[in-house]
């Protein structure tokens, strides 16, 4: 059988594996970021909750035959199915549920699917993978090309979290516990990537740290890691860059620096001890600050993500991440507004606060009011330009940097919207 997977604009990680269990069960597989597909059978790889809305994914999955949907949006596959003409959705990991569902179809046999059957939605729950180690996975020849983060690719070493932030799908989708590939797997992988061309890797996994985690940070299997994989790319060729600030100390940062291109990108959400206690991101203003001077300390650069308009957030919580950023100081920062990610606790607290109160409905009325923005987009915008100021070599915003910010700031916000509005749409299912 000839079995198409489209991972749309983006070759995810997750699609080169089921690609790699499908070739060697005999199918005939192939892999593209386009919307288009020439086998029997299609698989659609979507890992963000946009791509549901996206009218190109939408008509692409009601022109196909015969298609299946995968990837962290079916966490919620009520809304994959509402939203989209598919006839299965993997509820969770996908290797050993891929092929069984290729050649079989959709079954209550097999864990882990969501499909239709007499206008009904049947699911069954999904069992994790126990063995990390996996098949070699199937490789595009344009792989090399792709560039995501400065990456050609996002690497897998691990999968779950131990932290519970409200707003994150990944210890929902791969739970608490960590589950961790084989150093041995990963480098033979690495190894074939670079013979087809690959030049770029990115370690990924949530927090880099916790590969080999068991019951502690497993130091000396991470720098392991880093030290192999730098062997066979280079270390200007190696990021590491999604961090947790309580899972990294000065010898894990000093073989970033060594091995690495010297640069961890750190959650640090916002400045407010208030919003980080309800986002229940387990660490403090103070716990972040010394992480990102422990980093500049070691010579790594640092990169932090900041989310604005989470319900509650008031200008004081705003001014703490504004007066957080000033001292920190960092090398880059990406600010984001609130999204409800279906299956999430954050998911049920914004549908629950009164939209009258919600930052992602309230119009700023404050410096940038001529803009017509919400306020949850006027502070993502803020913050962006806050954040060219606030660094150790401040950059100078010019007429198209200004226009670029707003821009992302009203897409963010528009977005967000849609989101709320499909989880309005299926609260009855969902919540």
């Amino acid at each position: 059988m000839k079995t198409t997977i489209v991972s749309p604009k983006v070759y995810t990680y997750g699609s080169l594996v089921l690609g790699g269990v499908l070739r060697d069960r005999g199918h005939a597989a192939s892999i593209t970021r386009d919307l288009s597909s020439d086998g029997d059978l299609t698989l659609l790889s979507l890992f963000s909750t946009s791509q549901l809305l996206d009218p190109g994914i939408r008509d692409f999955a009601r022109r196909s035959p015969r298609i299946y949907v995968g990837g962290p949006v079916g966490l919620v596959p009520e809304i994959v199915l509402g939203e989209l003409e598919v006839d299965a959705v993997v509820v969770g990991e996908g290797e050993e549920v891929v092929g069984d569902l290729v050649e079989g179809g959709p079954s209550e046999e097999i864990p882990g699917l969501a499909f239709r059957r007499d206008g009904e939605v049947v699911k069954t729950d999904p069992v994790p993978v126990s063995d990390l180690d996996h098949v070699m996975p199937l490789i595009p020849d344009d792989l090399k090309s792709q560039n995501v983060r400065g990456a050609n690719v996002y690497i897998e070493t691990h999968r779950g979290c131990l932290g519970g932030c409200t707003f994150c799908q990944v210890p929902r989708f791969f739970g608490r516990s960590i589950r961790s590939r084989s150093l041995e797997n990963i480098l033979a992988e690495v190894r074939e990537m670079r013979r087809r061309g690959v030049t770029r890797v990115a370690v990924s996994g949530g927090t880099g740290s916790l590969f080999g985690y068991g019951g502690a940070v497993n130091k000396e299997a991470l720098i392991e890691l880093l030290r192999s994989l730098a062997e066979i790319l280079g270390p200007k060729n190696l990021s590491v860059p999604d961090m947790r600030v309580d899972f990294v100390d000065e010898e894990i940062l000093e073989a970033i620096r060594k091995y690495t291109v010297g640069w961890v990108f750190f959650g640090i959400e916002s400045g407010s001890p208030g919003i980080l206690r309800a986002m229940k991101k387990g660490t403090t203003p103070e716990k972040n600050l010394e992480a990102v001077e422990l980093a500049h300390q070691s010579g790594v650069k640092v990169g932090g993500s900041f989310i604005v308009g989470y319900p509650g957030e008031t200008e004081e919580d705003y001014q703490a991440t504004l007066d957080f950023m000033e001292e920190a100081m960092l090398e880059d920062v990406f600010a984001s507004v609130a999204e409800p990610i279906p299956g999430t606790p954050l998911a049920k607290l914004a549908l629950e606060y009164p939209k009258e109160d919600n930052p992602l409905y309230r119009e700023h009325a404050g410096d940038y009011r001529a803009l017509r923005l919400s306020e949850a987009e006027a502070r993502c915008f803020n913050l962006m330009l806050h954040g060219m100021s606030c660094r150790p070599v401040p950059r100078i915003v010019d007429g198209g940097i200004y226009s670029a910010l707003l821009e992302e700031a009203r897409v963010q916000g528009r977005d967000v919207r849609r989101v709320m509005d499909l989880l309005a749409k299926y609260r009855g299912r969902i919540v």
